[in-house]
């Protein structure tokens, strides 16, 4: 019912930039927060950055001061744009979006990924 399409990634040497897009799509009435979490070989999955329906936002420590999340609501849209790339930074990047869900009963909220994009940083 709701997708999410990833793209932006690619090769890029050391100290280079990337902008990673996501959009959501299909039967969206509102998205509460949406992220990008990153994934390297042999490591877990981490929280890059957040950001909230009102524009908060959060960012792993390894990347505070050179990435940037933002997002637009009415296109469904977050961003990523990633500055002074490092080798370290070389992983596949999921985009996720929080919707909440009401029904009858209840107000539950349920996760979407999507299903990734590869940026690789060469030295």
């Amino acid at each position: 019912q709701v997708q999410l399409v990833e793209s932006g990634g690619g090769l890029v040497q050391a100290g280079g930039s990337l902008r990673l897009s996501c959009a959501a799509s299909g039967s969206i009435f509102s998205i509460n927060a949406m992220g990008w979490y990153r994934q390297a070989p042999g490591k877990q999955r981490e929280l890059v950055a957040a950001i909230t329906s009102g524009g908060s936002t959060n960012y792993a420590d390894s990347v505070k001061g050179r990435f940037t999340i933002s997002r637009d609501n009415a296109k469904n849209t977050v961003y990523l744009q990633m500055n002074s790339l490092k080798p370290e930074d070389t992983a596949v990047y999921y985009c996720n979006a929080d919707l909440p869900v009401t029904t009858d009963e209840d107000l539950f909220v349920i996760d979407y990924w999507g299903q990734g994009t590869q940026v690789t940083v060469s030295s």
